[in-house]
C-alpha cells in the first residue's frame, strides 16, 4: 500500500521516476563502451537516469574514456576485483536518490525502449520486486534443426553410441568452424577426429546447427558429415529446403539449401529452478519464434539485464558477497520468493547479450563458482530434505571420481588423472569454509515455507 501511495505522488509530481542503471566494468574495452553509449541513448529523460559504472580494478583506459565520452556517469573504482555481486553492490548502494535500481551486463547493449517497457511492467503490482527483459545474443544466426531416431529394426548399441554424429560442417565448401554454435541437442564437449575436423554427438532426437550470419557475404548450401552406429532416418530443416536422409556407420555428406533471412537466439527470458538446485536461463538457445511474446511470472531474474523496485531491496537486501560472481542473482531471486515478491519477465523490452564475453563459460573459474554456489545457495534457503540429497550427490561424485581417475588408474598400471579430483577438492574445501555462514543466514530468516519454492522446478 506505502508503494502505491509513494507512486501516486510520485505520478502527480513528474511522471517518470528516477532509475540508477549499474553497468560493472572489468576490461571490457570497447564492449563497455558500447553498453554505455546504449544506456544513454535509452528513450527516458537524461535527468531521471542515472548511469554508475563500477570499474573491477581493470588494466584496461575504460575509466578514462568514460570521464572524457560521459561527463554524467558517475565512476566508482574500488581499485580490485570484487567479483559480480560486490561489484554492483557498490553501483545500488552508492550515494544518491532512486526510484528503481536496474543492473545491465557490460557485454550487453539495449534498446532504446527497455525502460518504457519494464517500468510499467513493475508499477503494475506492489507484490512485483523486479522486472527481467528479453535477451538474446548480440549474434544473428542461420542454421538447421535436425531431427533423427533409431529404426525399430536397428540393433540396440551402447547409451554413449546412440545418438547422431557430426563430424564435419561446409558452407559452400568452406570450413566455417569460428562461427558455429550449437544448442542443447548436442553434447558440448568436441572429439579431435584425423582429418583436422571434430566430431560432436547429439544428446537428443532433436538438435540445431547454427552459422553466425555475416551480412553481404554468406554462402547458401549447408553441408555436413553425419553418421551414426545404428541405421536412423535423419531430417534436416533450413526453413528453405527439407532434406530426409538415412544415415548409418559410413559418413555421409548431406546438402542443404539455407533460408536468406538470420534469425535471433535466445539467452534468457527469466529464469528456471531446476531439479538439484540448479539455475538456469529460460529458453536458453532457443530461436526466437515468437513463443515468448507474453509477459509472465517466473522464478527468478537475470543479472544481465534486470530493474529492481526499490523497496524489493530494502527488504530483501543486496547481493551475497561471499559468492563473488555466479548464482548471485539466483541466491537474491531465491530469497525475494520465500519472502512473497514476484518477478515478471516483459518480452517488451530487449537487451542484446554477448554471452560469455566478459568470463568464459566452461573455464576452471566458471566451474568452480558455478558448482560451489550452488551447494552454498541451497544449504542457505532450499528444503532441508533438498539439501540432504545435494550434499550426498556431491559426495558420492567426490567418491566416484577418485576411485575412477586414481585408484582404478592406478590398480590397472595407467597413470592417474589428478586434475579433476584437485578441482573438486577445491570446491568442497570452499564449501566446508563458508558452509556455516549459509547456516547462520538459514537460522536467521523469519519462519518461512521452503517447500513452496519446489513448485518452480522446471521439468527440462
Amino acid at each position: 500500500m506505502a508503494d502505491d501511495l509513494i507512486g501516486t505522488i510520485r505520478s502527480a509530481m513528474d511522471p517518470f521516476p528516477l532509475v540508477r542503471v549499474v553497468v560493472l566494468n572489468f576490461d571490457g574495452g570497447q564492449m563497455t563502451i558500447d553498453c554505455l553509449n546504449s544506456i544513454v541513448a535509452t528513450d527516458w529523460p537524461s535527468d531521471r537516469l542515472d548511469v554508475v559504472m563500477v570499474d573491477n580494478g581493470s588494466l584496461d583506459d575504460v575509466v578514462s574514456r568514460v570521464a572524457d565520452e560521459f561527463p554524467r556517469v558517475t565512476v566508482i573504482e574500488p581499485l580490485e576485483n570484487t567479483g559480480f555481486a560486490k561489484g554492483n553492490n557498490l553501483g545500488i548502494e552508492a550515494p544518491g536518490d532512486w526510484d528503481f535500481v536496474a543492473l545491465v551486463n557490460n557485454d550487453a547493449t539495449v534498446e532504446p525502449g527497455w525502460l518504457r517497457a519494464l517500468i510499467p511492467a513493475l508499477e503494475a503490482d506492489r507484490r512485483i520486486g523486479a522486472v527481467s527483459a528479453k535477451i538474446l545474443f548480440s549474434d544473428r544466426y542461420r542454421g538447421v534443426d535436425v531431427r533423427h531416431s533409431v529404426e525399430p529394426s536397428a540393433p540396440s548399441v551402447e547409451p554413449k553410441d546412440d545418438g547422431l554424429v557430426l563430424s564435419g560442417v561446409r558452407l559452400d565448401g568452406r570450413r566455417i568452424d569460428d562461427r558455429l554454435a550449437f544448442d542443447e541437442g548436442f553434447y558440448p564437449q568436441q572429439e579431435a577426429v584425423d582429418d583436422g575436423d571434430y566430431r560432436r554427438r547429439t544428446r537428443l532426437t532433436e538438435a540445431s546447427i547454427r552459422l553466425r550470419a555475416i551480412e553481404g557475404s554468406d554462402g547458401d548450401v549447408l553441408t555436413l558429415r553425419l553418421s551414426s552406429v545404428a541405421e536412423r532416418m535423419v531430417v534436416i530443416d533450413s526453413g528453405a529446403e527439407h532434406v530426409e536422409v538415412s544415415v548409418g556407420p559410413s559418413p555421409k555428406w548431406v546438402e542443404v539449401r539455407l533460408a536468406d533471412e538470420p534469425f535471433d537466439v535466445i539467452n534468457n527470458v527469466g529464469s528456471q529452478l531446476y531439479r538439484g538446485g540448479y539455475g538456469g536461463d529460460k529458453g536458453y538457445l532457443e530461436q526466437d519464434r515468437g513463443q515468448y511474446e507474453v509477459p509472465s511470472d517466473v522464478f527468478a531474474w537475470c543479472g544481465a539485464a534486470v530493474v529492481m523496485k526499490r523497496s524489493y531491496v530494502e527488504q530483501v537486501g543486496v547481493f551475497d558477497p561471499r559468492l563473488f560472481l555466479y548464482y548471485e542473482d539466483t541466491d537474491l531471486s531465491w530469497r525475494g520468493q520465500l519472502a512473497g515478491w514476484r518477478y515478471v519477465y516483459v518480452p517488451g523490452a530487449v537487451v542484446r547479450h554477448r554471452h560469455a564475453a566478459s568470463s568464459v563459460e566452461g573455464s576452471p573459474v566458471f566451474r568452480f563458482h558455478t558448482e560451489r554456489n550452488r551447494i552454498l545457495v541451497n544449504i542457505k534457503l532450499a528444503p532441508a530434505r533438498q539439501v540432504f540429497r545435494v550434499l550426498a550427490v556431491e559426495i558420492r561424485d567426490f567418491c566416484r571420481l577418485i576411485l575412477r581417475d586414481l585408484l582404478i588408474r592406478t590398480l590397472t598400471l595407467h597413470p592417474p588423472v589428478r586434475a579433476n579430483v584437485a578441482e573438486r577438492w577445491r570446491i568442497i574445501r570452499s564449501i566446508v569454509r563458508l558452509a556455516p555462514g549459509m547456516v547462520r543466514d538459514r537460522r536467521a530468516m523469519s519462519p518461512v515455507d521452503r517447500r513452496s519454492i519446489l513448485r518452480w522446478e522446471a521439468t527440462k
